[in-house]
């Protein structure tokens, strides 16, 4: 019941995205499976089964377990709130740590190259205005996959989009998005089946594109082109904010476009750009290494 009302709490009132709730809906039946065994109720959990718990996760990597304990606090603190508990058995549990890693990016000559796809195909459009879109918005491919023809609006160049928690931000678009963009949607027309589709990027079949349907086409083209890193969609992004930065970017502008709710998450971009200036300066300056 306990469950239950967390779930309903979590998608219905806080709006969490759907993947999100079936995280947290994941990690919770899982330790309430573990109590099941234990005989143990779920309002009357201690610290010491929840570290219990935990001791059965370690085969799991840290980051993994760095989220289920914050599924279980989270969920505590929930019923604290709610008077069905008058003590958070989370509240005092150590996570482990996390190395720090900073995100992969593509260079400017790597991005240009990775975009110049030459327009054969409805199929060449559609990617090629797809990639422009992300790198030159640095929204999230599930941000893209969602865009419906509603969400551009090319008269004052901007993109609306629906980001974490369905929370809407508006997306300036450059110029080069906006012309491939339109190149596109004169060959939209070929990807329609059946009727009508509000989708602005559709597949083969007329229907949304998925992400896994973005990570292959990618891919292809990766492979085309020579480009060995591993690259996602999630690299475009990191790129976008990257270069933005590099750029001479303000850190809050950044935060904005690409939806971060906290800056600190922003900040791990103000990293990349130390760590390319002292490869830069390693590699450069004269007498950054000493002759042994």
């Amino acid at each position: 019941m306990e469950l239950k009302d967390y779930i309903d709490y979590i998608k219905y009132e806080r709006k969490l995205s759907n993947e999100t709730v079936e995280s947290y809906h994941y990690d919770l039946k899982q330790f309430e499976d573990f109590l099941k065994k234990e005989k143990v109720d779920i309002t009357k959990v201690t610290q010491k089964i929840v570290e219990k718990y935990l001791k059965t996760l370690e085969k799991l990597d840290a980051k993994t377990i760095s989220r289920k304990i914050t599924s279980l606090n989270n969920f505590y603190i929930f019923l604290l709130k709610d008077k069905k508990i008058t003590k958070n058995p989370c509240e005092f549990i150590d996570r482990p740590k996390l190395k720090k890693s900073l995100p992969d990016t593509l260079t400017i000559e790597e991005v240009t190259n990775l975009l110049n796809i030459p327009l054969k195909t409805k199929y060449d459009y559609r990617n090629k205005a797809m990639l422009e879109i992300i790198y030159g918005t640095g929204l999230r491919i599930s941000e893209l996959i969602s865009l419906t023809l509603r969400d551009i609006d090319l008269e004052n160049d901007i993109i609306r989009c629906k980001g974490k928690g369905s929370k809407e931000r508006i997306v300036p678009i450059n110029d080069y998005a906006i012309h491939y963009l339109k190149l596109y949607l004169d060959k939209r027309g070929l990807f329609l089946i059946k009727g009508k589709n509000d989708y602005l990027f559709l597949n083969n079949h007329g229907l949304p594109m998925t992400r896994q349907g973005f990570f292959k086409n990618l891919q292809k083209i990766l492979s085309e082109k020579g480009i060995k890193k591993k690259v996602s969609p999630h690299t475009l992004r990191h790129s976008f904010a990257t270069h933005m930065l590099s750029g001479g970017a303000d850190l809050r502008s950044i935060q904005l476009l690409l939806g971060h709710s906290d800056i600190t998450t922003t900040k791990i971009y103000t990293h990349i750009s130390n760590e390319k200036v002292k490869t830069d300066y390693q590699t450069f300056h004269p007498r950054s290494k000493k002759e042994k």
